[in-house]
């Protein structure tokens, strides 16, 4: 199993908007091409930034469904719908995490 944990940050005064958009059009697209978004955080002492976490159970599906999202037609044009004042996204991290031999079953 992989997971990665991606880190958004917006440009000022965008944060809502960043947050409304991955939850009503980002979220919903990602379940249809095959991100697994295994749950969605935010940092008390970020406030601002969004994080979440993704599943895939190869590198080879992750890769087809990143793929699949950003050719996406529905995502391309909400995205440009909301970005009519300029960019939600100032910042993205990701990082990959693997599981230990050691983990919880």
């Amino acid at each position: 199993m992989i997971y990665e944990l991606k880190k958004y940050v917006p440009n000022a005064g965008k944060s809502q908007a960043l947050k409304e958009r991955f939850e009503k059009v980002t979220l919903p697209i990602f379940a249809r091409v095959g991100v697994k978004v295994a749950h969605v955080f935010e940092n008390p002492a970020e406030p601002e930034a969004l994080y979440y976490m993704t599943c895939f159970d190869t590198a080879e599906q992750r890769d087809a469904a990143w793929k699949a999202f950003g050719a996406d037609a529905e995502w391309k044009a909400a995205k440009a719908a909301s970005e009519t004042d300029g960019p939600l996204l100032a910042s993205q991290t990701s990082v990959d995490l693997q599981p230990t031999a050691f983990s919880p079953k």
